[in-house]
């Protein structure tokens, strides 16, 4: 019977989301979090799109702390969905536990930006959540994606790379 275990096929691995992409995280930028009752389910367990709006909502914030608006963008004539997310469940916040989501611009290539995410504890020594998210600079009149980000949009995640790598 335990042969028959060690023999079954695995899972491959998904490491870009199983740990934070740096153990330095003096460049992330650090969002609080508490888990009330609308974001859990019957059990009190947080609920699997709370999250994902957590991480939305730093993201924002993040945008924010460096003095740009998302609607200011929005308003350039340059939308930012979400076209990809990939996100890792470690472990279940509960209802009335606090936590930090930390967030950071990791990369931006073309039309694409690149964000990396944690969610940890307070005291940073539980891992609940690792994720990426892939926007992509669409041109919000036409409903098409730019060939390339508009020269505000780019001069302000110029700021925020350099705000962020400090």
């Amino acid at each position: 019977m335990s042969e028959e275990k060690s023999q079954q096929p695995q899972l491959p691995s998904t490491t870009a989301i199983d740990t934070p992409a740096s153990n330095s995280l003096e460049n992330w930028f650090e969002y609080p979090i508490r888990v009330n009752p609308h974001h859990t389910d019957y059990a009190g367990f947080v609920w699997h799109g709370s999250y994902i709006a957590w991480l939305e909502e730093a993201r924002v914030a993040c945008l924010r702390a460096i003095g740009i608006e998302y609607a200011d963008l929005v308003a350039l004539g340059c939308d930012l969905p979400v076209v990809e997310l990939s996100i890792r469940y470690h472990r279940q916040l509960q209802l009335g536990m606090g936590a930090i989501v930390r967030t950071r611009m990791a990369e931006v290539s073309g039309v694409r930006i690149n964000w990396d995410y944690t969610i940890e504890s307070l005291d940073r020594q539980e891992l609940y959540v690792t994720a990426q998210v892939t926007l992509v600079a669409v041109d919000k009149d036409r409903g098409k994606i730019m060939r390339q980000l508009p020269t505000t949009v780019m001069d302000a995640l110029i700021r925020l790379s350099a705000s962020t790598n400090k």
